[in-house]
């Protein structure tokens, strides 16, 4: 009886092995997160964490380095933050300030990381500058084409048009290290392009009637924006320098001329110099922030602010 018990025990063990054997093997082509098996991805700034969504759906995860309220610019990624992508398949950089220290060390974290460059492919434009000699200053100072090349205006995410380029770039990437996915990420795409020609035009729509075409900003981050829907941006503070006495005094001469009341600023910089400007001009300042995640339904108010202060 031993012996029968002890034979039907190695039969046992040999069907056991074999069924394990014909089970299929993990999916190894698609990296995927530990917790429901979607895609674990990282994106420097809140609207591209919005791009990512509308295009992946169900199947990212988006993290983000610069969180709300931080200024892009200057942002230090934290310690942790760094750690965590080690579980990313991919990174999806923008072009903004602290990318230029920091993509080098994003990158060590994890030598596997697709690291895509979401710009590519789209000519950006100058930031503009206080008035002529402060453009001549930075083009001529020590280094001045590094210098000019550093001053191009990094805000293409506030230009539908250039927002369109941009989920063009994160449907390839996404495609690429998730083919499985493709029909997905495709339908995705259509459904965020029809939402986003049709935000251009809304926005054309509502701007229509302007009697002003010009605002004034402490930050230059509308360039993109302005420049699709014929507006032009005054901004106060430009490469991170605040306006000295003289431009101070020619911004507010500026806006008095254009009788301009309102200073537009963001929640992530100082308003002191636009408040200043505004005390003098009779004015007051009023926040718009392009880093919102909410990327479209911001750029549908913003829209709305600027009709309602440019006379529309």
């Amino acid at each position: 009886m031993k012996r029968y018990i002890f034979a039907l025990m190695i039969v046992a063990a040999i069907l056991s092995g074999l069924l394990v054997g014909c089970n299929p093997a993990p999916d190894a082509g698609r990296p995927q997160d530990a917790a429901g098996g979607r895609l674990n991805v990282t994106v420097s700034i809140l609207p591209q964490k919005y791009f990512l969504e509308r295009i992946g759906g169900e199947h990212v995860i988006v993290n983000v380095m610069a969180p709300p309220g931080a200024d892009p610019h200057t942002y230090e990624p934290k310690p942790d933050q760094l750690v965590a992508l080690s579980k990313a398949v991919a990174y999806f950089s923008i072009g903004v300030e602290f990318e230029r220290a920091w993509l080098p060390r994003i990158t060590a974290a994890n030598s596997t990381m697709l690291m895509v460059d979401t710009a590519q492919g789209i000519e950006r434009i100058p930031l503009a500058a206080h008035h002529d000699e402060h453009a001549e200053a930075l083009t001529s100072a020590a280094g001045g084409a590094q210098q000019a090349a550093a001053e191009l205006d990094p805000h293409i995410w506030t230009s539908p048009e250039l927002a369109r380029v941009q989920a063009q770039t994160i449907y390839a990437a996404l495609t690429q290290v998730d083919p499985a996915h493709q029909a997905a990420y495709k339908a995705n795409l259509d459904s965020f392009i029809a939402d986003i020609d049709k935000l251009g035009t809304d926005i054309r729509a509502t701007l229509a009637g302007a009697k002003s075409h010009k605002f004034m900003v402490f930050h230059p981050s509308w360039g993109y924006f302005a420049r699709d829907f014929g507006l032009e941006q005054i901004p106060i503070e430009v490469g991170g320098q605040e306006p000295s006495a003289a431009e101070l005094a020619a911004l507010i001469s500026e806006a008095r001329a254009n009788g301009i009341k309102i200073i537009f600023a963001q929640p992530e910089f100082s308003t002191r110099a636009a408040e200043t400007i505004a005390r003098e001009i009779g004015g007051q300042v009023l926040l718009i922030d392009p880093l919102a995640e909410d990327w479209l339904g911001n750029l549908r108010q913003v829209a709305d602010t600027f009709a309602q202060v440019l006379g529309g």
